[in-house]
């Protein structure tokens, strides 16, 4: 019963994956499905201008937990319907807590399992975890082109801890999701004349080039400790030869 209990929240998001791909709820998450509901939208939002965001931040917050694909077009639509700043912030809180959702379920269904299967190799890399993983899940988040549910599951299966996974996943997915809802802010005129937006523009240059400078800045303090470790281990032996000597 108890393992029951530890499994159902698991289980309640894989029966609502699969209803949700069922019925086709993943197709709306595409820019055509925006480019046709737009003007209904920003009527709800006209309509409802307190419960629109709430809406939007519960909406987006299950499509994470879930694992929908479907992210950039939900951000593009929160610029779309609140403008980059709102927008963007609404973005930013669905997908944390969505995310932090997903750890949760993730550590307390599947961490057990990793535990008994692979206990030896997430014993040897939690000490790395514990000590550098808000710089790597940092580097993970700032960088686009890995799978967002992935990057989710991952921490929470080698034992990272809620408070530097929450810090990492705020801080890292700011920049990539202010870059697509200020696309979306301009998709109105866009997407009425039946023009899709170019979802690219986050792997241009001038995008990407400042998104990998920022992953680099996130690892300096794992490869400062390293570098320092490995100059501690060089002067250790550089010193270990008199000492013998004087010992002897």
């Amino acid at each position: 019963m108890s393992r029951f209990l530890r499994l159902s929240p698991l289980l309640l998001l894989v029966v609502a994956l699969l209803i949700a791909w069922r019925l086709g709820l993943t197709g709306l998450l595409s820019f055509p499905a925006l480019a046709r509901g737009q003007a209904e939208l920003l009527r709800l939002v006209a309509r409802h201008p307190l419960a629109a965001p709430a809406i939007y931040v519960v909406v987006y917050a299950v499509a994470v937990a879930v694992s929908v694909p479907g992210g950039a077009v939900l951000t593009a639509a929160g610029g779309l319907l609140f403008g980059t700043a709102l927008g963007g912030s609404l973005a930013v809180l669905g997908a944390s807590l969505g995310a932090i959702a997903l750890f949760l379920i993730a550590k307390s269904a599947l961490r057990p399992l990793v535990l008994r299967y692979a206990g030896p190799l997430a014993e040897r890399l939690r000490p790395g975890i514990e000590r550098d993983g808000l710089s790597y899940l940092l580097a993970l988040r700032l960088i686009p082109a890995f799978p967002f549910w992935l990057v989710n599951l991952a921490p929470a299966l080698l034992g990272m801890r809620l408070a530097p996974y929450a810090a990492a996943t705020i801080l890292g997915i700011l920049p990539a999701t202010f870059v697509f809802a200020s696309i979306g802010a301009g998709l109105s005129a866009l997407l009425a004349a039946g023009r899709m937006p170019d979802a690219s523009l986050i792997f241009s240059p001038r995008v990407l080039g400042p998104l990998l400078g920022l992953a680099l800045l996130s690892l300096l303090p794992v490869l400062w400790r390293r570098c320092k470790a490995r100059l501690s281990r060089r002067s250790g032996q550089v010193r270990s030869p008199p000492d013998r000597r004087r010992a002897r």
